[in-house]
């Protein structure tokens, strides 16, 4: 297969148990494969040079973007895909992807990344997000500590809203199918350095955000709240994803707490720019919570409506059981019983993914 001209760009650390099947999973495409290594003390350099292009050192200095950015320098080709070890190539339509860089070659590639995860319940599920990961290295770059962002190199240009195309592939992410002690370690660790960076005096409500959704994992909800606030207060753009993720994030704090008449002010003040499955689900859960079943239901039917109800993950299962339990109350059987096959299909659909 000749060479598809994206060099796929990994950082690792101590990542044996992920590297090897993320990178078998890699080669039959034709990308260039570079790791960087930021202190292995395991054999993830030994397993990484067995099938990646080069394998480069990067002194660990508690900054991720910089080690992005360090090994996006050492690629070959200016097209760059960035990857975790834990992240799995189930399917990538390459041609497809080719013709949308040629098309859009300034503009940045989504994936639409599955995350698996330990439910409560002690079974696996899985969630959606997506995450900007496809970039010329001509025009964008990492920034940010940790959570760490494509951006605009160009700094007077950053205010505009990046323009992406949703990459043609199928990634799973295996980093999230944590024990509660891992992951109250991991979200420890990511406040650590987050707070470091407010302390340092980085005013930036996306560092706020994300300090908030740790603290949102952890159960804090007080501190969670006071950091979103804090992030809202800044006025981000609602047109930005991830601060359609903050306004849910902080009503469901304030739901967690008993305070669900707040929590449907703040969906309902965020509402006229919010148009995502997710937002509608989660709008739809506040308003259930709240008592208004029947307005709960509308929303919750729109969120299997929207264009990007992918995104939902498993959650579209529940929002299936919802919308089947509040149409079974108003006994209309029919729909109820046309929302059931829908449902065992989303069931399908998570073993396929979680057994991926």
């Amino acid at each position: 297969m000749s060479r598809v001209q994206i060099s796929v760009c990994i950082i690792a650390k101590n990542e044996e148990k992920y590297i090897e099947e993320c990178l078998k999973r890699l080669q039959p495409y034709g990308f260039e494969i570079i790791v960087t290594d930021t202190g292995s003390t395991d054999r993830t350099k030994e397993i990484a040079s067995k099938y990646a292009d080069k394998v480069l050192d990067f002194e660990w200095i508690d900054d991720f973007s910089a080690a992005r950015n360090f090994c996006a320098e050492h690629a070959s080709n200016n097209w760059i895909l960035a990857l975790d070890c834990d992240e799995y190539v189930n399917s990538i339509d390459v041609k497809v992807l080719r013709i949308l860089m040629q098309k859009f070659p300034r503009y940045t590639g989504v994936i639409r990344l599955k995350n698996l995860a330990v439910r409560k319940d002690g079974k696996m599920g899985y969630g959606v997000d997506d995450v900007t990961r496809l970039y010329n290295r001509n025009y964008y770059k990492f920034v940010a500590a940790i959570h760490e962002q494509v951006t605009i190199i160009d700094e007077q240009k950053r205010e505009e809203t990046m323009q992406c195309f949703l990459i043609p592939a199928e990634i799973v992410h295996h980093g999230y199918a944590l024990t509660p002690e891992e992951m109250q370690a991991k979200q420890e660790r990511n406040l650590r350095m987050l707070y470091k960076q407010i302390e340092a005096g980085v005013d930036d409500p996306y560092i706020y955000f994300q300090a908030g959704q740790s603290e949102l994992i952890l159960e804090k909800y007080e501190c969670a709240i006071d950091l979103f606030e804090k992030a809202l207060s800044m006025s981000p753009s609602i047109e930005r994803l991830y601060v359609q993720m903050l306004v849910m994030s902080l009503a469901k704090a304030y739901v967690m707490l008993g305070r669900e008449n707040i929590a449907l002010e703040v969906m309902e003040k965020y509402s006229f720019g919010c148009k995502t499955a997710k937002y509608m689900y989660t709008y739809a859960n506040v308003l259930y919570d709240a008592k208004q079943p029947i307005k709960a239901l509308l929303f919750y039917v729109k969120a299997t409506m929207a264009k990007d109800v992918s995104t939902l993950g498993e959650e579209l299962e529940r929002c299936y059981q919802h919308i089947i339990e509040l149409y079974t109350k108003m006994g209309n059987l029919e729909m109820a019983h046309i929302f059931k096959g829908k449902y065992e299909a989303c069931l399908r659909e998570k073993e396929r993914v979680v057994n991926s």
